[in-house]
């Protein structure tokens, strides 16, 4: 299944359960809560947790995504746009913008 599938299924299963009319904000609170499972999968070198929880990211972003009547993959889109062209370098092993060297 490619990711077009699995995030119109995602959507599916989120309308189906009543996600997409809750709240923003509690939906945040889920998305950190995920975004610490993958640090602490991280961490602990937890390879298991680390996949469930990147693909744990991405659904929670999917649906508060649909609550703000935004679609997931025009997010992503206006992400790419940003950084497709962006120069920058590697410092300390992250990828800081020109612009903040």
């Amino acid at each position: 299944m490619n990711l077009n599938e699995l995030t119109t299924n995602i959507e599916q299963w989120a309308v189906n359960k009543g996600l997409d009319e809750a709240q923003p904000e509690k939906q945040m609170l889920k998305l950190v809560e995920e975004v610490g499972e993958l640090a602490e999968g991280l961490a602990k070198g937890n390879l298991d947790q680390v996949i469930d929880s990147v693909g744990d990211v991405y659904v929670v972003l999917t649906i508060l995504s649909m609550q703000m009547d935004l679609d997931i993959k025009d997010c992503i889109a206006a992400a790419y746009a940003e950084i497709s062209d962006r120069k920058g370098e590697m410092v300390n092993g992250i990828f800081i913008k020109e612009e903040d060297l």
